[in-house]
């Protein structure tokens, strides 16, 4: 199922047209749910440097997956979570952000917002 090329929405401006990558809808999304107090960030988890690179040898699930439907977008986010986080609330309130998020900058109409809460971050200890 590799689909290496890259997946726009099309749309029509009176000054000719306009195409939008699910990559940049995908960015839009991160950093909505980034602002979000609660949550770490939005990968697969990359402070852990070493299981990065032996999972990077097996596909890894995008931070971010767009998937287009009938011009609506679903997307899926990988969210670390800050410990001691409330989860469904800090969830709530991503799918909040991120739709209207990518809604307001880019017109899409966003579907679903899709979670999945994929570590933890201890409290910072530099």
């Amino acid at each position: 199922m590799e689909d290496h090329r890259m997946d726009l929405q099309n749309m029509d401006l009176k000054g000719g047209s306009l195409q939008i990558s699910t990559e940049v809808i995908g960015k839009i999304a991160r950093c909505a749910a980034l602002e979000v107090d609660g949550v770490s960030e939005v990968s697969c988890g990359k402070q852990n440097k070493k299981v990065k690179e032996l999972l990077a040898a097996a596909s890894i699930q995008p931070p971010v997956t767009v998937e287009m439907r009938d011009g609506t977008a679903e997307l899926t986010l990988n969210l670390v979570v800050k410990f001691g986080a409330k989860i469904p609330a800090v969830a709530e309130k991503v799918q909040e952000n991120v739709k209207s998020a990518v809604q307001n900058m880019t017109n899409v109409t966003v579907s679903r917002v899709n979670l999945v809460i994929v570590g933890l971050a201890a409290e910072e200890q530099e």
